[in-house]
């Protein structure tokens, strides 16, 4: 079984830049599995990208999150040293057109491949649900769900930090 670390909190508290930091020990052999694709009617998201794109190794390969995940890994040639997924909640946010129970199994799926996978990972989350329950019916599935598949993740991780202000604290 693969280590696979989890890195969650709320947004801008440091959790990708502790990711990119964790997964630099891998090498040039590293594969940034993206999941978030800009497109040209969002400037804000697209700067975000760039920004994420400049604070990692320039030597790391870029997979952006296709339709099926494992099988994309699978193909890679050659075998990643380790693989960093970054984030859980654009992954999900991707997938909103599909029932729940589906969108909790390709995300097992994932975990189970991870697991398996003769590399380490590293899955970047956010914590979304520390606030107001949200009036809008989407945005509370997507709460939803986006608790669920973190505690999906945490279970299958060895190691699960919060980050707070750029601070690391062990969960598990």
């Amino acid at each position: 079984m693969s280590d696979i670390v989890f890195l969650t909190g709320p947004a801008r508290s440091g959790k990708s830049r502790r990711a990119v930091e964790l997964a630099a020990r891998w090498g040039e052999g590293t594969v940034f599995l993206a999941t978030c694709r800009a497109t040209a009617d969002d400037a804000e998201m697209a700067a975000r990208i760039r920004r994420h794109r400049a604070e990692r190794p320039a030597a790391w390969r870029t997979l952006e999150a296709p339709a099926d995940v494992p099988a994309a890994l699978a193909a890679l040639a050659p075998r990643p040293a380790g693989v960093l997924l970054d984030c859980l909640t654009l992954w999900l946010a991707d997938r909103l057109d599909r029932v729940d129970d589906a969108i909790i199994g390709e995300w097992k799926a994932l975990l189970a491949h991870l697991a398996a996978a003769p590399y380490p990972g590293i899955i970047v989350g956010n914590e979304v649900g520390w606030s107001l329950v949200p009036g809008n019916p989407l945005l509370r599935r997507f709460r939803d769900l986006a608790g669920t598949l973190a505690q999906l993740t945490a279970e299958v991780s060895t190691e699960s930090w919060l980050m707070v202000a750029g601070c690391a604290l062990r969960l598990k």
